[in-house]
Order: C-alpha cells, then sequence, then structure tokens
C-alpha cells in the first residue's frame, strides 16, 4: 500500500502496512498457547485457567459439537455475558468452520426470535438466568441444538450445575456434560478459507429487520493484528505482565475484538467481568496491581476516575492503557486522565468494519475532538452527502467512506442493504466529518441524526457539546423532532447534576450565547435519565420515536 499523508503521524513502532497470518481467526489463541501456555488466559471472579487449558477445553468443545452435528458454515448462537463459557464456545464454533452470532445477553424473547430467524440459527449457547425467554423462543422457532451453561460453572469452590438443576428440556445440552464427556483435543480437519464468514455481528440502533454485519476470519485476524500493533506502549510490558480488563461486553463487536481477540494476541490475561457493577468493579480493581489495557467507553471512565475509592487503590499508577470508543471523550476527562500520567488513545470503528478503522495515536499528537487518523491499511475518504461520490473540499463536511481489510463482507442474508452500504469496496459509514490541514478527521454527526429544519442543516453534536457546557447538566442530547412549518425542530433532554434545577429558559439563552440563533434548541426536556446502548451511546432514535407517538397521539 502506498505511503499515505497520515503515516507520518503513526507512533514511532507502529508499521504503516502489515503482513497478516493467512490463518483462520481461532488460531491466534495459538500465538498465546504455544508462547506462554502456562500463563492464565482468564481470569473469572479469581478462577484462573491457563492459554494451554483454553486451548484444550475449546477443541474438547469443538469436538463434542461435531459430534451432535454441527457442521461447517452453520450458524451458532452466542447468547452469553463475558465468562469462560463464552471464550470456548466461540474458538469451538470457529474450529469446526461454524459461523458465531453474537446476540446480546439481555435481549428478551421478542428481541431473540427475529435474529434466529434471520440467520437459521442451528445451535444456541445460553445460560441459566435467562432460561425463562430461552423457552419461549423455543417454543415458537426451531432450534435443533440449545447448550445451556451456569455462569458460575466455571468458578471454583461454587460447584458444578447439572441438567437436572436447571431443568433442561428433553434433548437440550448442557455444556459442563458435553465437555466431561469429549476428550478428543485435535483440530477438528475442517478447511477453513480467508473469506469465509466467522461471526455475524448484529449493529446496534436497528429498526425493523435488524442487519447482520458478516465478519471473515480474514478480518478478524487483521482487525487483531491492527489493534495489537497500534498499542504502542504495550510491548515494553513484557507478556507474563500482561492483561486486559474486559468489561465490554464480548457479544459487542468491540469487546470481541479489542480485549478478547486483543488478549489472546497479545498474551494478556482477560480479567472476565459478567455485568457491570460501579462498586464491584472498584473492588475487583483493588485486587490487581496493574491493568495493561482496559478498552472502555467514556461514562464508564468518567465513573471511574471520580470515584470515591480511586485515589485509595492508586488507580491512576494501576492502569498502562485506557482507550475510548462508542462515543466522544470530552474534553474535561481528557484533560484528567491526563493529569492522571494515564496513556489514553480515542477511536472510532462500526461493526462493519470488524470494530476498528481511526484512531488517535497512543504517544503523539492527539487533537481535542478529533477521533485521529486512519489505522494501518485502512483507507479513508469523506465524500458529498448527497451524492457520495466526489471527495469534498478540505475542511467542508462529508461522509466518511473506507476500504481494507476490515470491511465486512456483506450483511447476512440481506443483499439490498449491502448494496446500499458497500460500493466498489467502500463502506458507506452514514458518519459525517471534517478534515483538518494535518489530516486528523472530526466526527461532526451521523448522517441520519442530521437535523434539517427551515432548510439548515443541523448537526446536534455541535449542540450537544454545548449543553454538555453548562455547569448543572450532567447529561444531555439533542434531537430532531418533526415540526409542521420548519420540517424539524430542536429538542434538548437534559438529566441535571443531583442537587440541581434548573428551568428551559435558563438552558435555552445559555445555547443562545454560544450558537446561532437556528442552531438553539425550541424546546427542553428535563429527565432523570437518557435511554443508551449496552456500550453507553445516548439512542436519539428512541427519543425521536418517543416524540413521534406523542405527536400522533396529539392529533388522532
Amino acid at each position: 500500500m502506498e505511503t499515505k499523508p497520515w503515516h507520518r503521524h503513526y507512533d514511532y513502532n507502529v508499521p504503516t502496512t502489515i503482513r497478516y497470518p493467512r490463518v483462520p481467526a481461532q488460531d491466534m489463541l495459538q500465538i498465546s498457547a504455544g508462547t506462554n501456555p502456562d500463563k492464565a488466559a482468564l481470569n473469572f471472579y479469581g478462577t484462573e485457567m491457563t492459554f494451554w487449558e483454553l486451548r484444550q477445553q475449546a477443541l474438547r468443545m469443538a469436538n463434542a459439537l461435531g459430534a451432535i452435528g454441527v457442521q461447517k458454515g452453520e450458524r451458532v448462537g452466542l447468547h452469553l455475558p463475558n465468562c469462560p463459557q463464552y471464550v470456548i464456545a466461540y474458538l469451538a464454533t470457529l474450529s469446526l468452520g461454524a459461523i458465531a452470532v453474537n446476540l446480546n445477553a439481555m435481549y428478551t424473547a421478542d428481541e431473540l426470535k427475529p435474529i434466529i430467524k434471520n440467520t437459521g440459527m442451528t445451535t444456541l449457547f445460553t445460560f441459566d438466568i435467562v432460561l425463562p425467554a430461552i423457552r419461549t423462543v423455543a417454543q415458537e422457532v426451531d432450534i435443533p441444538r440449545i447448550v445451556v451453561t451456569k455462569v458460575t460453572d466455571y468458578i471454583t469452590g461454587m460447584g458444578v450445575s447439572t441438567p437436572k438443576d436447571l431443568e433442561l428440556e428433553e434433548g437440550w445440552h448442557h455444556f459442563s456434560t458435553l465437555m466431561d464427556n469429549s476428550s478428543d483435543t485435535r483440530v477438528p480437519r475442517v478447511e477453513i478459507a480467508q473469506d469465509d464468514p466467522a461471526l455475524i455481528q448484529f449493529t446496534g440502533g436497528t429498526t425493523g429487520i435488524p442487519k447482520g454485519a458478516v465478519l471473515t476470519h480474514a478480518n478478524i485476524v487483521a482487525a487483531t493484528f491492527q489493534c495489537s500493533l497500534w498499542g504502542s506502549t504495550t510491548p515494553l510490558i513484557a507478556p507474563e505482565r500482561r492483561s486486559v480488563l474486559a468489561v465490554l461486553p464480548y457479544f459487542h463487536v468491540y469487546g470481541n475484538i479489542v480485549a478478547m481477540n486483543w488478549a489472546m494476541a497479545t498474551c494478556a490475561t482477560q480479567i472476565l467481568v459478567p455485568r457491570f457493577d460501579l462498586d464491584e468493579l472498584m473492588g475487583l480493581l483493588a485486587n490487581f496491581e496493574e491493568i495493561t489495557f482496559f478498552p472502555t467507553v467514556p461514562t464508564l471512565i468518567t465513573a471511574l476516575i471520580n470515584h470515591p475509592k480511586a485515589t485509595e487503590i492508586n488507580l491512576a499508577k494501576k492502569l498502562g492503557l485506557l482507550n475510548s470508543g462508542g462515543a466522544p471523550m470530552p474534553v474535561e476527562l481528557i484533560e484528567q486522565v491526563r493529569d492522571m500520567g494515564i496513556f489514553f488513545s480515542e477511536g472510532y470503528g462500526l461493526s462493519e468494519s470488524t470494530s476498528l478503522g481511526i484512531s488517535n495515536p497512543v504517544m503523539g499528537l492527539k487533537k481535542v475532538g478529533s477521533i485521529g487518523v486512519p489505522f494501518p491499511d485502512n483507507d479513508v475518504r469523506l465524500v458529498d452527502i448527497d451524492k457520495g461520490v466526489e471527495d469534498v473540499p478540505r475542511g467542508e463536511p462529508g461522509e466518511i467512506i473506507m476500504k481494507g481489510p476490515l470491511i465486512m463482507k456483506e450483511y447476512w442474508n440481506n443483499p439490498e442493504e449491502t448494496a446500499n452500504q458497500l460500493r466498489d469496496g467502500w463502506l458507506y459509514t452514514g458518519d459525517i466529518a471534517t478534515e483538518d490541514e494535518e489530516g486528523y478527521i472530526f466526527i461532526v454527526d451521523r448522517k441520519k441524526d442530521m437535523i434539517i429544519a427551515g432548510g439548515f442543516n443541523i448537526y446536534p453534536r455541535e449542540i450537544d457539546e454545548v449543553l454538555y457546557q453548562h455547569p448543572k447538566v450532567l447529561d444531555a442530547v439533542a434531537v430532531g423532532i418533526p415540526h409542521e412549518y420548519r420540517g424539524e425542530t430542536i429538542k434538548a433532554y437534559v438529566v441535571l447534576k443531583p442537587g440541581e434545577t434548573a428551568t428551559e429558559g435558563e438552558i435555552m439563552d445559555f445555547c443562545k450565547q454560544k450558537l446561532a440563533a437556528y442552531k438553539t434548541p425550541k424546546l427542553v426536556e428535563f429527565r432523570d435519565s437518557l435511554p443508551k446502548s449496552i456500550i453507553g451511546k445516548v439512542l436519539r432514535k428512541v427519543l425521536r420515536e418517543e416524540e413521534e407517538r406523542k405527536q400522533k397521539g396529539s392529533t388522532s
């Protein structure tokens, strides 16, 4: 790949192009199992499993699945929180050439059904707490094989469940029993090509039929190596000391690549956190001397570093590298992290780009509000928002399009959406950004969140930034809502800091001082909380739909 203008911003030890090993994605575990077999691969509430044991368990499970009929190309649902069983089931599925389908562990029966139908899932891994939902689904959709585990089965001293304890239906399989009955640790003799699908990742904010991004073995290998090599300070930490705090759910592409796969490729211990509870997390952190890498989201970083116990447990010294994604990091937060002496990098990616795409260097030049520069081998352009062909002049807003080894193969079973988003190998992201004279990219907004009021294009993110500057505001979001005369009008949803009170007028006046009149919110609603996705993104769409329903209700 030719030299790109952004390569000069890379850290001193980050390659401009990478020679990716031509191996299936599950072979990344072999890097650690072959070089550090006795090191802990997983730490789950203090119970450790070495890389060698993980390799043995994954192969035993792969052969057990093969014995009950799972074949290459079949879709296997992973409906599990972060626990050893997720990692084992993921590796076992890929080892058979089957396709893993990531499912949010909290999904209800109604949310699971369309995905199970859409993918024609033949096998489902699930767990004890959600069995009522799975029983409902199984009555309405045929899933030939269901494998159930109890999350605590892999914690020493907690005992192991039995099919009888879990009152499993006849014909359903029990995770630990399958494992006990399988001693075969040979690698399944299945031909897996680089371009074969490995993972189907359903994208957030789904409307109607969810869209499943099909990620190939080559996509996952490329993403894992790009992520591993980008963390320029990590090689300075000896493999035996490396660890990752895995709070991001593995059923989300960000956690899957940047925590789980990163750990397998860099010999890092995965400290598995199945559910997020702030005080529990602080207690867990107190048990570790150091955490090499903590990929997370801004809301969680804020909560951690402002926690009363942060100083007591010496959090600043403990954390090696913080990686933030999912939403922009506010300026105050960046300054706080820098003051604490923690390396950090903020990046951008989508399910369709195997979680990565553009990021700030760890050591090098960072710009406030910028998502950084493209990853190695990832080509990025900003194109005309309406036509999507011509590159926009520098400094003008354009849609981000990306091309390279990270880009998905297609949307599962959805040729129409595939044709819509993928053109000549370029992924149209739907995100609008500008580029400065040094090639740093700044996200302006989502194309679909753009508000068109009275003929003006308004980017709600700019309004969000102003709302956050208000001293009484804890959380806020601006949304375009339907308006008879202006097409759309701007409504701000605001969560105040504990103990604060404010009026609608006060918020609007504050915005008027900092924004042009047409960008100022015309309505303000105070809330106790805002609807957020699993990784902490505010869901504008939910608020917009709520407003549309309200308006329909008042006119009907």
